[in-house]
């Protein structure tokens, strides 16, 4: 990374102390305050530099500061940065158009965060099922996965089974019917006239990046497709070429009838979501019955085109797929040896660490003092997903700064 050492008023310490009485505690982050990044790589406010095997949780597939996505935002923030929806704008229909290409879909709900886009695609698909299947008023169902992640929002943590997401945000919205993940005995028994959709991850993130058998995804969408009622696929982590495809669906040649997409969307520059789905679908929603001020927002349209550009010549797919035999390579060499097991696609991995060693929060403060940033969830799993511009050689760093926690830890 070549940039300028970082300056700040306030050391690292200090400005971490400064938090503690100004923001809410809902958040245990690592001990590190980044103010400076290019590529797979940032750096302190002191200048130490650590090597990014986050990537904002898929939000920075492209890495810090794409040259091409800056230009983009750039370029638009000297033209028109808002409008609302009030009007039109010139950069949405090619946002539109091309987000719709890429995902062989045909129309585009634009939105802002992850969230929001659960939360439209859940409205859409409830209303679809009163207009179109006839599910009487009020009583539509959809059915989710056990140990998802969707957001945060009270409607959301509704249907979650992390009672860490739960507990104290009652009362809670009806209408979900839970069912075990990569079970499609369960998910077959839970449908009935009155549901709406089946709402999944392709591969579930936050419960560890635990990734269904093969054949799951297909039977999801044939038993949706038989008994009328919506598959939705959250690929807002998984998707967008994080492991190895544009979206994650592709590994089975599966095509939803709605897909959410998020994180990455916005190449790390603004946040932008979008719901993707057939025009049958999407077409149920009429003027003044859903919004958002920010939504297609210019801007956010700008750098979403360019992201979709990015992803349309290939590149990053093949990078995910290829890197992604050095991540299992490395990993699996380190079977035994600190790490219990793994779960992989692309370059998307949830490493389960020997309890023995120390919990996934211990790892990750130990890679960091290395050099490394990486995430915990769970007990002792960490999550790898880093920037899909990463070199292999940055890789086997990594690799071999895990090697040397787990050896020093055991």
């Amino acid at each position: 990374m070549t940039v300028a050492p970082s300056r700040s008023l306030r050391s690292s310490a200090e400005l971490i102390r400064a938090e503690e009485p100004v923001l809410a505690h809902n958040y245990h982050p690592l001990p590190v305050v980044v103010a400076r990044a290019e590529g797979a790589w940032v750096e302190d406010v002191e200048g130490r530099r650590y090597l990014d095997m986050l990537a904002g949780y898929s939000a920075l597939n492209f890495g810090h500061r794409h040259p091409a996505l800056i230009e983009a935002a750039h370029r638009q923030l000297d033209q028109l940065t808002l409008t609302s929806r009030a009007f039109h704008n010139d950069k949405l229909a090619q946002f539109a158009e091309s987000l719709a290409e890429l995902t062989g879909l045909d129309m585009v709900l634009p939105m802002n965060t992850g969230a929001e886009a659960v939360e439209s695609a859940i409205k859409v698909a409830r209303k679809w099922a009163y207009e179109v299947k006839g599910v009487p008023a009020d009583r539509a169902t959809i059915v989710v996965a056990a140990d998802n992640f969707h957001g945060r929002t009270t409607t959301i943590v509704s249907f979650s089974t992390d009672e860490t997401a739960r507990a104290g945000f009652g009362p809670f919205t009806p209408g979900f019917r839970v069912v075990p993940y990569n079970d499609l005995a369960a998910l077959e028994a839970a449908i009935d006239e009155t549901t709406a959709a089946v709402l999944i991850e392709p591969i579930q993130g936050e419960a560890g990046v635990v990734i269904p058998d093969d054949g799951y995804l297909r039977g999801v969408r044939e038993l949706t497709r038989r008994t009328g009622c919506l598959f939705i696929a959250d690929e807002i982590q998984s998707g967008l070429g994080r492991t190895g495809r544009t979206l994650a669906v592709e590994h089975e040649d599966v095509v939803p009838d709605m897909i959410l997409l998020g994180k990455a969307l916005g190449g790390g520059i603004v946040p932008v979501s979008a719901v993707v789905a057939r025009r049958d679908v999407l077409q149920v929603l009429r003027p003044g019955e859903h919004g958002s001020t920010f939504g297609g927002n210019p801007l956010s349209a700008a750098v979403g085109s360019a992201v979709v550009e990015l992803l349309e010549t290939g590149e990053y797919q093949r990078r995910a797929a290829e890197l992604g035999i050095v991540l299992r390579g490395g990993l699996t060499a380190l079977v035994g040896k600190g790490v219990q097991g793994f779960r992989a696609r692309g370059l998307w991995a949830g490493v389960d660490i020997d309890p023995a060693i120390g919990t996934g929060r211990d790892i990750s403060e130990r890679l960091m003092r290395e050099g490394v940033l990486v995430k915990d969830t769970h007990g002792s799993t960490i999550r790898l997903a880093p920037p899909l511009t990463i070199t292999g050689e940055e890789l086997r760093t990594a690799l071999g700064s895990l090697e040397k926690v787990l050896t020093e830890g055991a």
